[in-house]
């Protein structure tokens, strides 16, 4: 069953505000408080001061779908904007984010409830394959004790 970009951002968002996350709206694409940015070019933007602990807000849970603009920079593919149907400048980035409630072990168990699970998402899991830092042993045992993925359905990253 295909779902409309819509659909899937309210899924989204309603998948974390389900699981304690405040649904914070998207700031705007010219951040008014952020000298070093001269677009929002990512969902962590607006936390960026919370992130560094110069900031607190009245959740430790969030989730977003931030509207972003990429026009350079380290993932920037601007030669291909105008020539395939999925490169652009604009797109909306959807997020989830803990300030201190939660670490890898929920991430991970979020993720995977979202995309594999009937009420959300319902990809097969057989399809899906996981990226985990190479020396991350704790992901490692995640994955393969907790969500029972094969190790060899792995992809190893390293930096």
């Amino acid at each position: 069953m295909s779902k409309s970009t819509a659909e899937i951002r309210q899924a989204f968002l309603d998948f974390f505000h389900s699981k304690g996350h405040q649904v914070v709206a998207s700031s705007s694409l010219v951040p008014h408080n952020d000298p070093t940015l001269l677009f929002t070019n990512a969902g962590m933007n607006q936390f960026k001061d919370v992130f560094l602990g110069l900031d607190k807000r009245n959740y430790s849970r969030a989730t977003t779908s931030q509207r972003c603009v990429r026009a350079g920079g380290k993932h920037n593919d601007l030669e291909n904007v105008g020539y395939t149907a999925r490169h652009h400048t604009f797109f909306e980035m959807l997020g989830n984010f803990s300030f201190g409630d939660y670490f890898k072990h929920d991430a991970i168990q979020f993720a995977w409830e979202l995309l594999t699970s009937e009420k959300w998402f319902a990809l097969p899991k057989e399809r899906l394959w996981v990226t985990v830092y190479e020396s991350d042993d704790e992901a490692y045992e995640i994955w393969e004790k907790e969500v029972g993925i094969p190790r060899e359905t792995y992809y190893s990253h390293r930096r």
